[in-house]
């Protein structure tokens, strides 16, 4: 009972991550193709800029989970994904340093060179999430003693391919609404505009993503031994389609809430079909990473549910409170800030 519960855990904060670093990887890969002037990019960077270092605190917690609640898991995961995962690292940290480093310099070389890496430092995120997860759904060809017997470009795969490419889009997507709910004027039309161009692509990639899991993967096995769980694909569904119709109807607010729904939706997909596996074997299911051959003791899970349940309401407030204080659009008063980016 308790590792089921540490596992469902486990997925829900992978779930608020890619929700709330979504936006801002999205803005970020958007950046080049929607600021067309100096102010868009200021108005983009400070449209993400109070949110980004605390929405990556999830990403932390669902790391430290991991270490926590599955440490054989975790030694697997870092040992044998160690390279995208260090590409994954040092993207961040690209990200990270575009924020507090582009306005250091009153140059357009030095603006330019912070704008590159604000743009790699939020498309490869995005990219290497998608990537991992689809390989993680598909099944990691790890033996019997927990070694990973592939390399990093076995991992870019026909379907780990498309999981980077539909992380990609969905982000982009929730990105530019983002935008749309913090801006006004022109940036706001073509934020709402990109938002409606991608929906589309949005579609096509999601039918082909989940065409593909069932032939890749077994995650529909799952769904099929219980369909109640069809509940959460058919939420991303109906999140997906939301999202077009208050895009239709100039709701960004209400478009943010549906975009939220079907990013959580379809990382809970995943993780619900990945049941009780956390780390699938590619070579034989009985070299598997399960929540019973790699989880702690059952008086570690104890303590550290005592610890998630005072401390993750704590962050979620603190959240809460940051998303309201800085929930108005971003002027030209903003920018003239000594606190802006």
């Amino acid at each position: 009972m308790l590792e089921t519960t540490w596992f469902i855990l486990w997925g829900v904060l992978w779930a608020v991550y890619f929700v709330l670093d979504g936006y801002d990887l999205g803005m970020g890969t958007l950046a080049p193709f929607l600021a067309k002037s100096e102010r868009d990019k200021r108005v983009m960077l400070n449209a993400a800029g109070p949110f980004w270092d605390g929405n990556e605190v999830w990403l932390l917690t669902a790391g430290g989970v991991t270490f926590a609640a599955f440490p054989g898991t975790y030694a697997v995961m870092f040992s044998g994904l160690y390279s995208a995962l260090m590409l994954l690292l040092f993207s961040l940290i690209l990200r990270g340093a575009s924020f507090e480093f582009r306005s250091k310099v009153e140059s357009d070389c030095w603006r330019k060179l912070w704008d590159l890496g604000h743009f790699l430092g939020s498309f490869l995120p995005a990219l290497l999430l998608g990537v991992a997860f689809a390989n993680i759904f598909k099944g990691v060809p790890i033996d019997a003693r927990g070694v990973n017997q592939g390399g990093l470009f076995d991992l870019l795969n026909l379907y780990g391919l498309a999981g980077g490419l539909l992380f990609v889009i969905v982000f982009a997507q929730h990105g530019a609404i983002w935008l749309a709910i913090k801006t006004e004027g022109d940036l706001h039309e073509r934020a709402l505009e990109t938002a409606k161009m991608l929906w589309p692509a949005l579609l096509a990639m999601a039918v082909m993503f989940l065409a593909m899991s069932a032939i890749y993967t077994k995650l529909y096995d799952n769904y099929l031994a219980n369909p109640a769980l069809c509940a959460i694909p058919a939420a991303a569904v109906a999140g997906l389609l939301c999202i077009r119709l208050f895009l239709g109807q100039k709701a960004p607010g209400k478009a943010f809430a549906a975009s939220a729904v079907t990013i959580a939706c379809v990382a809970l997909f995943g993780v619900a079909g990945l049941y009780p596996s956390l780390l699938p074997s590619s070579l034989d299911p009985r070299w598997s990473m399960t929540i019973a051959n790699s989880a702690s003791s059952p008086l570690t899970l104890k303590i550290m549910l005592g610890v998630a349940l005072t401390f993750v309401p704590i962050v979620i407030v603190y959240q809460a409170w940051v998303h309201v204080k800085f929930s108005h659009k971003i002027t030209d008063a903003d920018l003239a800030e000594d606190e802006a980016y």
